[in-house]
């Protein structure tokens, strides 16, 4: 998620808008659906493992990864990365106010925040971005990587037990180290999203420099894009609008 104003407007590319713009409105759908099943007690039986599981993948995973595709249009990170951080901390915030789930600690908007400071930190200490071997060996390491926080690296027969320790610690949770009482109702946190965040950072400078995709990047669908260029807006409004609505069926349900 990216607003439009961090953004040159000159070098926007449309087609990014109208991806995001897409995976929003899969997001809300998706929301809505869980405030359906697991909030108000309607059955969804389509809305269920693994088929759930893939769809909130599909959603996260292409945030991130534009996110960090994004970072080479705007003109600010660090701001970028502060916006993200602020809005994570009234999302906790009031979650854990209105206690309608659990509150959502290190999640999503969180992850976008500390992998855009990452990146504004290394681009500031002269780090460019990766090139396409970087950029397939941090997607590898981001899969290789995804059941860190259930404490196993690697997949299949190859995958490791890691030690206990930082999962112990406690205070490890916004690293990828969910501590002994850690709870969240949406939890992303920095690793392993960040091996994706910086695989799109570098995917993004190398299609950037491109002169043979300058006009795919800019086709795009004029509704798409508009939605997908306010997504931060969206996602903190979104969930109270559908919280009435998911109680309004209910209650005729």
């Amino acid at each position: 998620m990216v607003d439009i104003k961090d953004t040159n407007r000159v070098e926007r590319a449309r087609l990014y808008d109208t991806i995001r713009g897409l995976s929003v409105i899969s997001m809300v759908l998706f929301h809505f659906c869980y405030d359906l099943k697991y909030i108000m007690g309607i059955d969804l039986p389509f809305f269920r493992p693994p088929t759930q599981d893939v769809w909130r993948c599909t959603i996260s995973w292409t945030f991130i990864l534009l996110a960090g595709m994004m970072c080479n249009y705007s003109r600010n990170n660090l701001k970028r990365s502060a916006k993200y951080l602020a809005v994570a901390l009234l999302i906790f915030v009031v979650t854990s106010v209105a206690a309608v789930d659990t509150p959502i600690s290190f999640g999503i908007i969180y992850c976008m925040g500390a992998c855009t400071l990452t990146t504004a930190v290394l681009e500031r200490t002269g780090v460019r971005p990766p090139g396409w071997m970087g950029v397939v060996l941090l997607a590898a390491a981001f899969i290789v990587c995804l059941n860190l926080q259930e404490g196993i690296i690697g997949l299949g027969a190859n995958a490791l037990r890691l030690p206990r320790a930082p999962y112990e610690a406690g205070w490890l949770s916004w690293l990828g180290f969910p501590g002994p009482r850690f709870a969240s109702g949406d939890y992303y946190p920095l690793l392993p999203y960040l091996f994706l965040y910086l695989s799109g950072w570098g995917a993004g400078a190398k299609v950037k420099e491109s002169k043979t995709t300058s006009a795919v990047l800019s086709c795009g669908i004029g509704p798409l894009e508009v939605v997908g260029r306010r997504p931060l807006p969206i996602y903190v409004a979104h969930q109270p609008i559908l919280l009435i609505l998911a109680d309004a069926i209910a209650r005729f349900a």
